[in-house]
């Protein structure tokens, strides 16, 4: 594998100017006037380097992106939603491998190198969606990993329980839930079967809670302290959880703490007018905030581009951020703390993680966000996709 030096760029967090030298798919060196007899050297003088972005919540076997354009058919209710995707997605070929991969490359194009899809599990579809989605990801340089995701009910559904373990030790990494009281409307049995499954089979955990106000604020307790007694901290993700961007700033702070006492992330997409978690808060209390796109061009919503930095303006956009610090908290939750929150090891632009990277005509992270410049290079594993 050729080495690769990155000549004059701002990594993030570094403080200034620095060459970083990758060899064998890892970062070797960051420091000034980085010596690399051999090395290809690619000059990326004043331009902002980042670690390969993350989108930490997508839906890849939804996808309809990359086909022809398809009106949007549904209302404007999750159950409408929950319909249209349900009675449309035979017609039009739902789920698409060629259109995952237009997706994934496009994504790849846009500097994301990690990828968690929740996938559908259900009896209609079985395993098929899992399949796929593997399949897509096997062509495109992009980490895909898998939320094994009842979308159409858990206890509701029968025969979805079974599926979801069948997926899991198919090697499906997580498993997933969705709204225990208000689409199950048993939260404490669902929450046994779902955590029941992670610790049997060591997955991760990610519940999308669309629940609001105070039914919300209680599941978010009851997923807190089922983490907790599981000992799951750092592999349970609360995805959307609207709840906490809707309780007031006493009860969102209480809640924040024992989502950091826990070890339990949350991941917004900050999409439409839903409510959008309170990220300084959740932060300054020490949670995981992560962000992704939710859907991209399907059955749901005909948004979504795959570009993670504009994900990022999205989130810093709807939470009103305008200083730089604040928005520079919407482009670390697409990236260091997608990271975490999937679990990812040695991420980052430190000697010894790998090579994942992407270089942008941005002067600071802020710029980087609300300007969306387009990316001067990527690179996944210390090879160079994009140039």
């Amino acid at each position: 594998m050729t080495d690769v030096l990155l000549r004059g760029g701002r990594p993030w967090g570094v403080g200034g100017p620095a060459d970083v030298l990758v060899r064998d798919g890892v970062i070797e060196v960051v420091a000034p006037s980085v010596d690399a007899p051999g090395a290809r050297v690619v000059d990326v003088a004043g331009q902002l380097v980042l670690p390969g972005l993350v989108d930490a919540h997508c839906h890849l076997d939804k996808t309809l992106y990359g086909g022809p354009w398809v009106p949007h058919s549904a209302d404007d209710t999750l159950a409408g939603r929950i319909g249209n995707d349900l009675a449309r997605r035979g017609e039009l070929g739902v789920p698409s491998v060629p259109r995952m991969v237009s997706l994934l490359r496009a994504m790849s194009s846009y500097g994301t190198t990690s990828v968690r899809s929740h996938t559908d599990i259900d009896p209609q579809t079985g395993l098929r969606g899992v399949e796929a989605v593997r399949e897509a990801a096997a062509q495109v340089p992009v980490d895909v990993t898998q939320v094994a995701f009842p979308q159409h009910g858990l206890l509701t559904n029968p025969g979805t329980a079974e599926l979801l373990e069948e997926a899991l030790k198919s090697g499906v990494e997580a498993v997933g839930g969705l709204d225990p009281a208000g689409i199950d409307r048993d939260p404490v049995r669902h929450l046994d079967l779902i955590f029941g499954l992670a610790d049997r089979y060591g997955a991760h955990v990610d519940i999308h809670l669309h629940d609001g106000g105070s039914l919300g604020a209680w599941e978010v307790e009851l997923i807190t302290e089922r983490t907790r007694v599981l000992g799951l901290a750092g592999r349970v993700t609360i995805s959307h959880a609207y709840a906490l961007g809707q309780v007031d700033a006493a009860q969102a702070g209480k809640l924040a703490e024992g989502l950091a006492g826990a070890g339990v992330a949350v991941c917004t997409a900050a999409v439409y007018s839903f409510p959008v978690p309170p990220v300084k808060t959740l932060r300054a209390a020490g949670v995981t905030v992560a962000c992704g796109h939710d859907g991209i061009r399907d059955l749901w919503g005909p948004f979504g581009s795959g570009d993670m930095l504009e994900r990022a303006m999205h989130l810093a956009y709807r939470s009103t951020f305008r200083r730089d610090d604040d928005i520079e908290l919407a482009l670390e939750a697409a990236t260091h703390g997608g990271a975490r929150a999937l679990g990812l090891r040695r991420y980052g632009l430190a000697p010894g993680d790998r090579a994942d990277l992407v270089v942008v005509g941005a002067s600071t992270p802020a710029e980087a966000v609300v300007v969306r410049p387009g990316r001067t290079l990527v690179m996944k594993d210390g090879i160079v996709l994009h140039n």
